[in-house]
C-alpha cells in the first residue's frame, strides 16, 4: 500500500483511452472534528459523512474561488444536513436532528422523507448559483446522481459511503467528445466505466487505498492517477462575524437583548460550538464603531 500523505484528500484520475475523469476521497480527521461537535446518532453521523465526501468532491469539479454550499432539509427526524466546502478545500458541517425519531437502521427515506437538496456555489467575485433536486433517490449519491441527470449536465455518477470513522467517495464523470468521437462508442464506454464502478462495495470503498480500488476496478483500462489534493477541517466563524450580526439588529435592540440576557449575550457557532460573549461595554463599543475583535475590559 503506498503511504498516503495525510488522512484527508481526493485524487483525481483520468481513462486515457476515454473521455471520462474520476476522484476519489478519504475523509478521516475532518470527519472526526465535525462528529465531535454533537452526539450524533449512528445513522445521522454517516449521512453528515457522505455529505462530506460529496462535497469534497464536487469542489474539485468547479472552478472557482469560495464557498461551495450543500444543504439537505426535510420535515422528517432529521430537518438539516449542511456541508460547507471552499475552494481552500476547508471543509465544515452540521445536521439537526430527533435523535427519538431515528432508529439504528434509519434509512435516508426514514429520516429525512420529502426532502430536498440545495447545492449552492457563493464565488467571492461573479453571481451566486444554486441547484435545487428532491431528495427522492434510496441514497445520498442517487439524489446527486439524479441533480446532475435533472440539470442535463454532463453524464456524473457517485457512490458515497461513511461509517461514523471514515467517509469515502467515488465520482466519475464524463469529458467533452475528444477521444472517442463516435456517439454510440461514447457511450458504450461510459456504460461500461459506470458498470465496473458500480461493482464496488461500502466495505472495499472504505476499507483499501486508491491504487488497490482502481486496480480492482479497471485493471484493463489505461489509468493514470494523479496527486493528492488535502483538505482539512475549518470552521470560519469568528467574533468579528459574530459582532456582525448583533450589528444588523441596531443599537437599541442589541442593548435590550442584553439587559434581557442578564448583562451579555452569547452566540454560539453550531458547526464549531465557539462562543462568542458580549456585554453591554462590547455593544456601546460595536456600535461606536470601535470594533470588538476582543472583549472589553468589563469581562471577568
Amino acid at each position: 500500500m503506498t503511504d498516503l500523505p495525510d488522512t484527508d484528500f481526493t485524487q483525481r484520475f483520468i481513462f486515457d483511452d476515454s473521455d471520462t475523469r474520476g476522484e476519489l476521497v478519504a475523509l478521516e480527521r475532518s470527519y472526526a472534528e465535525v462528529l465531535a461537535k454533537h452526539p450524533y446518532p449512528e445513522p445521522v453521523a454517516q449521512l453528515l459523512g457522505e455529505l462530506m465526501a460529496a462535497a469534497a468532491l464536487l469542489v474539485g469539479t468547479l472552478k472557482f474561488d469560495g464557498l461551495l454550499i450543500l444543504q439537505a432539509r426535510s420535515e422528517g427526524p432529521v430537518s438539516l444536513l449542511m456541508i460547507e466546502c471552499s475552494s481552500e478545500r476547508e471543509i465544515r458541517g452540521l445536521a439537526r436532528y430527533d435523535a427519538d425519531l431515528i432508529a439504528a437502521d434509519a434509512t435516508l427515506a426514514d429520516m429525512m422523507p420529502d426532502g430536498v437538496l440545495a447545492l449552492t456555489v457563493d464565488p467571492i467575485q461573479g453571481q451566486r448559483y444554486q441547484g435545487i433536486v428532491d431528495l427522492d433517490g434510496a441514497t445520498l449519491a442517487d439524489c446527486f446522481t439524479n441533480y446532475f441527470v435533472m440539470s442535463q449536465q454532463v453524464g456524473t455518477r457517485f457512490w458515497l459511503h461513511a461509517d461514523g470513522r471514515r467517509a469515502r467517495g467515488l465520482l466519475l464523470q464524463q469529458l467533452p467528445a475528444d477521444r472517442l468521437k463516435d456517439e454510440e462508442e461514447r457511450a458504450d464506454s461510459w456504460r461500461h466505466i459506470t458498470a465496473l464502478g458500480s461493482t464496488l462495495t461500502a466495505d472495499e470503498l472504505l476499507s483499501l487505498d486508491n491504487e488497490t480500488i482502481l486496480h480492482r476496478l479497471y485493471h484493463e483500462e489505461q489509468v493514470r492517477l494523479f496527486d493528492v489534493q488535502k483538505l482539512r477541517f475549518h470552521c470560519s466563524c469568528s467574533r468579528e462575524r459574530s459582532a456582525n450580526a448583533l450589528s444588523s439588529l441596531g443599537q437599541e435592540d442589541a442593548q435590550a437583548l442584553v439587559v434581557e440576557h442578564g448583562g451579555h449575550i452569547e452566540i454560539d457557532c453550531q458547526f464549531c460550538n465557539q462562543r462568542y460573549l458580549f456585554d453591554a461595554a462590547d455593544i456601546t463599543q460595536l456600535f461606536a464603531g470601535a470594533g470588538v475583535d476582543t472583549p472589553s475590559d468589563t469581562r471577568h
